[in-house]
C-alpha cells in the first residue's frame, strides 16, 4: 500500500479487518491495520506489512478483530423542520383521503406552518437529536435540505441552522437549497410567480450568505414542471452551484434527462425512471439515489429500475430521506436492510450505496466514502464477522466507535 511519509503518526489501529469499498466489491483486507496523520489515512494494509513507527509515542487502538468500513453517508435528508405529522399518519391509516387530510390542515402545508413558527433553538435541538441518532449508527456525513420554509426568511433560517450544526456537531453537513419543494399557500395559484422568487430573491440571499452547497427541485406533477425546474437549474448554474433533483417519484416527466443535461450530482427517488432517462444519467455521471424508507412508508409498489441502472453502470446511492411526511426515519442501518429486502440490492451494493456512491451524490468522493491513503480518516469500527451483516440484521446496533477526521466522536 502507498504511504504518506511522516516520522510520526497521530494514531494506529490494529487487529482489524478492513472493508475499503471500491467500484466492484468490499475491498476486503483481513487482519489489517490503519495509520492516521493529520486527520487523513496515511497507510492501510495487512498488518504483516505495517511500516515501522514509534510504539511508545503513538496512540494505539485495538479493534479486537472487528471490521472497519468508511464512515456512512446519508446523502438525502430533510431533518431541519418543525412539528410532526403523526396525526396525519393516523388519519391515513383510518382511511382518510389525501384531500381530507389536506383540508384538515395536514400535508406539507402543516410542516411549513410549524417550521415558520418554530424558533431557531427548537429547530436546532430537534435536528441535533436526529443527527445524534444517525451518528450512533456510524454516520459521519449528512446532507440537509431546506424546503419547509417556502419563503425567503424561513428558507434562510433552515440553512443557517444546518450550517450551525456543521460547525457545532461532529457530523459533517452538506447543505442543499430546496426552495422549489412545493407551492406555499400565498402562491397557491401562481407557481411561476413563486419560481420567480426562488430564482431571484431566495437564491441570491442564499448565495450571498454562503448557505448552500447545491440546489434541488421537486420536479413532479404535484411539484414543479420541467420548464420551471430548468429555470431553477439555470439560476443555480449562474451562481456556480451544482444541482440535484427529486425526479420520477410518481410519474415520468423526464426530469432525470433534464438533470443530466445540467450534469446533476444526483437524481433521487426515480421509481418511474425509464431506459432513456437511465442512459442520460449514465452518460452524465449522475448518481441514482434510491430511498427505501419513503417507498416503505408510503406503501409504494413501483420500484426503481435496478436492472437498467446495473446495465448502464449507474452508481446507486441509498439515503434515509428523513422527513416528517413520507419517511420519518433516522436510521441508515435500517435503509441498508430495506434496500436488500424491498429492492433486492446486494449487501455490497447497499454498503457502497451509503459510502462510495453516497459521497459521489454529494460531490465529496475525493475525500470521503472509501478507505484509501490520502482520504479523510472517517471510518467506523463494527462488531461484526463480515460486512454483509450490516444489511442482514437490524435492531442490535453493532457500531462500536465512530471516527471523524481521525478523532473518535462516538
Amino acid at each position: 500500500m502507498s504511504l504518506i511519509t511522516n516520522d510520526e503518526y497521530d494514531s494506529v489501529w490494529l487487529d482489524v479487518n478492513l472493508a475499503t469499498i471500491n467500484e466492484n466489491d468490499y475491498g476486503i483486507i483481513e487482519n489489517g491495520a490503519l495509520m492516521i496523520t493529520d486527520g487523513k489515512i496515511a497507510w492501510l494494509g495487512p498488518r504483516s506489512e505495517l511500516p515501522e513507527f514509534d510504539v511508545l509515542a503513538t496512540p494505539l487502538y485495538q479493534g479486537k478483530g472487528g471490521w472497519i468500513t468508511p464512515g456512512l453517508i446519508d446523502c438525502h435528508t430533510h431533518i431541519v423542520y418543525g412539528g410532526n405529522r403523526a396525526k396525519e399518519f393516523e388519519m391515513r391509516l383510518e382511511g382518510a383521503s389525501y384531500q381530507a387530510i389536506a383540508e384538515s390542515g395536514g400535508g406539507i402545508v402543516s410542516t411549513v406552518k410549524a417550521t415558520r413558527n418554530a424558533d431557531r433553538e427548537t429547530l436546532y435541538v430537534s435536528a441535533k437529536n436526529r443527527l445524534n441518532a444517525l451518528m450512533a449508527e456510524g454516520v459521519t456525513t449528512v446532507e440537509i435540505k431546506s424546503g419547509y420554509g417556502l419563503d425567503t426568511e424561513t428558507e434562510v433560517k433552515m440553512l443557517e441552522i444546518a450550517r450551525m450544526l456543521d460547525e457545532h456537531h461532529p457530523i459533517e453537513i452538506k447543505t442543499t437549497f430546496l426552495g422549489a419543494h412545493a407551492l406555499p399557500p400565498e402562491y397557491k395559484d401562481n407557481s411561476d410567480g413563486y419560481i420567480d422568487l426562488v430564482c431571484g430573491e431566495m437564491i441570491e440571499r442564499v448565495v450571498s450568505e454562503n448557505l448552500a452547497d447545491a440546489v434541488d427541485v421537486f420536479c413532479e406533477s404535484v411539484g414543479f414542471s420541467l420548464a420551471q425546474t430548468q429555470r431553477v437549474f439555470e439560476a443555480a448554474v449562474k451562481h456556480q452551484l451544482p444541482v440535484k433533483l427529486h425526479a420520477e417519484q410518481m410519474s415520468n416527466l423526464g426530469g432525470s434527462a433534464l438533470a443530466a443535461r445540467f450534469k446533476a450530482l444526483s437524481v433521487d427517488h426515480i421509481e418511474y425512471l425509464d431506459e432513456q432517462g437511465v442512459q442520460a444519467i449514465a452518460a452524465a455521471g449522475t448518481v441514482a439515489v434510491v430511498l427505501p424508507g419513503a417507498y416503505y412508508f408510503l406503501r409504494e409498489t413501483q420500484q426503481p429500475p435496478f436492472d437498467l441502472l446495473r446495465k448502464y453502470k449507474v452508481p446507486m446511492a441509498i439515503a434515509t430521506d428523513a422527513n416528517p411526511g413520507s419517511s420519518p426515519i433516522c436510521s441508515l442501518q435500517l435503509m441498508l436492510n430495506m434496500a436488500c429486502t424491498l429492492f433486492r440490492m446486494t449487501p455490497y451494493e447497499a454498503l457502497a450505496g451509503v459510502t462510495l456512491n453516497a459521497a459521489k451524490a454529494l460531490g465529496v468522493d475525493h475525500k470521503v466514502g472509501q478507505l484509501a491513503v490520502g482520504m479523510q480518516a472517517d471510518f467506523v469500527l463494527w462488531d461484526i464477522s463480515h460486512p454483509a451483516e450490516l444489511a442482514y440484521q437490524y435492531g442490535v446496533n453493532p457500531c462500536q466507535q465512530v471516527i471523524k477526521k481521525g478523532v473518535i466522536i462516538s
